[in-house]
């Protein structure tokens, strides 16, 4: 019997990774919203959905909605991806186990707690440097320069080559969207990246002491496997890097067109954590997913089919007024935790609590030092596919 589709179509022309709409995806999100619990893109042919309900729903319900299909567009069931897949994002229990628990236990809170007092020290030398001047750039001064520093150190990973980390991770997110101009503006260097980065993964280029070495480690005592080692490192290189630098964008424009709320947090520094998140669920780095379905499953009456794509809107649910009070307003006083910018359920963002210790260790700088903060200038977007990012946010400050 044939599988009726009842759900609403949105026009076959709109495009959720056309330029205009990843400079400004609100008003589509909003439309998708109100379109239905789940809309059809023709253009795609895939199913959306947008609202917080649905979308929390498909994240937690891995057995019905896969990521080892792949969690872009592409379907890892008829295509070939342009790498190995990942054995976190992209695989699903059995095969998603052993590397989710290695991974878990390497950046759990233990090992987080030794590096506490050195990233703060560091946070507190980068402000120091960078309110040198009372103008800057903060993305390229604060949110790419401070993970830059840290996160290759906690891997371990050498000095040289460094700068390859955010074209990679670019690359790799825009990966998980059509084949675009975004796209074919990072093709040229996929070979020459992501040689670089399988280098890295490497037992010998890893320092001792690092997150590197403790997956390898790992492999020593036969919690992994030899050959999933380097694969478990490199996920941490793709995606501990550039979505961190874009929280913490967020962030940082949230206070700078929010003083109150900067107010707030050097009142209480405590705050830091909670600032972000709120920042990861107002802004949501990370705007889109997708799931494959394992099977014919019903979503508020409409029947996606086995092996049907899935478009998960992260930024949609995260300000879906369904779930949230006044979901488009940046407010310290509110619990963002169950937001899903750091996705839900099993394959939530194992990394998290690595980036959030970052942001808690510049932010707590920041507050120490900045009486305030706001945009000397008018921010400009990087489009990405996936991320909701920025490449330019010129900032004043007045220092205590």
């Amino acid at each position: 019997m044939a599988v009726t589709d009842t759900s609403p179509l949105v026009h076959p022309d709109v495009d959720p990774f056309a330029p205009e709409t990843l400079e400004d995806p609100l008003p589509l999100q909003e439309r998708l919203r109100d379109a239905g619990p789940v809309v059809r893109l023709d253009r795609y042919g895939v199913h959306a959905l947008a609202r917080y309900e649905h979308v929390h729903a498909a994240l937690t319900d891995w057995q019905t909605f896969q990521s080892a299909a792949g969690v872009g567009l592409a379907n890892f069931r008829h295509e070939k991806p342009w790498r190995p897949p990942s054995l976190l994002l992209e695989a699903d229990p059995p095969l998603h186990d052993a590397p989710r628990t290695v991974l878990s236990r390497v950046v759990g809170p233990p090992r987080l707690r030794r590096l506490r007092e050195a990233w703060a020290e560091e946070a507190r030398e980068l402000v120091d440097r960078v309110l040198g001047r009372t103008s800057f750039d903060a993305v390229t001064g604060l949110a790419q320069a401070f993970p830059l520093r840290v996160f290759p150190d906690a891997v371990g990973l050498g000095r040289e080559g460094r700068e390859n980390l955010l074209p990679y991770g670019d690359h790799a997110f825009n990966a998980f969207g059509p084949r675009n101009a975004l796209v074919d503006k990072g093709a040229p260097r996929v070979a020459e990246l992501s040689a670089w980065v399988e280098a890295q993964c490497a037992r010998e280029r890893l320092a001792p002491g690092g997150f590197g070495a403790a997956i390898w480690e790992a492999a020593d005592r036969g919690d992994i496997t030899e050959r999933q080692a380097p694969l478990i490192v490199r996920s941490l290189l793709t995606a501990g890097v550039d979505t961190t630098v874009h929280g913490l964008a967020a962030v940082l424009y949230a206070f700078a067109t929010h003083p109150e709320q900067w107010r707030r947090l050097r009142e209480d520094p405590r705050l830091a954590r909670v600032a972000f998140d709120e920042a990861v669920r107002w802004e949501s780095p990370v705007q889109t997913f997708f799931r494959t379905a394992t099977r014919d499953v019903e979503i508020a009456g409409t029947t996606i089919p086995e092996g049907g794509k899935i478009l998960m809107f992260l930024g949609a649910a995260n300000r879906d007024p369904r779930h949230w009070t006044d979901p488009d307003s940046f407010d310290l006083t509110r619990d963002p935790s169950a937001h899903v910018g750091f996705g839900m359920g099993l394959h939530q963002c194992v990394g998290q609590h690595v980036a959030r210790l970052e942001a808690e260790s510049l932010l707590t700088a920041l507050a120490e030092r900045v009486e305030h903060i706001e945009l000397a200038d008018t921010p400009v977007r990087h489009l990405n596919n996936t991320l909701r990012a920025w490449s330019s946010m010129p900032v004043r400050v007045r220092t205590v």
